[in-house]
């Protein structure tokens, strides 16, 4: 089932923007030391990483379910075998990605809250290579498919053509 371009724009645009900003805010987090001992967080612009990946990741939300009547439900249904693989492990990990994260702003336990970092980080991760894999994937097939069609119809027309020259 083929997307329609805003679709396509729509679930790229808020997870790449999804992925980013929680990457970069994570690396704040955990990658980077802070340069007062004193300091709450390690980086002067981690509080609006982690302001914009809660922002951006709703949109993500609305993009996944804005597509997944179209193109993931009926491509399930009518039995669609390209891209299948790649694009049910992005769906799968989506729904614990989502509920991880919205947990992470619930939770207050410390031992709960650093699993759920963990599933979120994971899940999240997952889905982005889940989403880049069904992407390529299908772009690489439907490139071999067109290119094989191609072919066909070029060797059809020699043999059915009584106007091309021999050699």
């Amino acid at each position: 089932m083929k997307m329609s371009s805003v679709q396509r724009w729509l679930v790229w645009t808020s997870s790449i923007l999804t992925f980013f900003t929680g990457v970069a805010y994570w690396w704040m987090k955990n990658g980077m030391e802070p340069v007062d001992a004193w300091a709450v967080i390690n980086h002067p612009l981690q509080p609006w990483m982690l302001k914009a990946h809660i922002l951006v990741a709703p949109v993500a939300v609305f993009a996944v379910g804005f597509v997944a009547g179209e193109h993931v439900w009926k491509g399930w249904r009518q039995g669609v075998r390209q891209g299948r693989r790649s694009g049910m492990m992005a769906m799968w990990v989506f729904v614990p990605m989502v509920f991880s994260g919205y947990l992470i702003q619930a939770v207050t336990h410390v031992g709960w809250l650093e699993a759920l970092a963990w599933l979120h980080l994971g899940t999240g991760t997952i889905y982005g290579l889940g989403l880049l894999a069904h992407h390529t994937g299908v772009r690489q097939r439907l490139a071999r498919w067109t290119a094989a069609r191609e072919r066909t119809e070029r060797t059809a027309y020699r043999v059915l053509s009584p106007h091309e020259p021999t050699d």
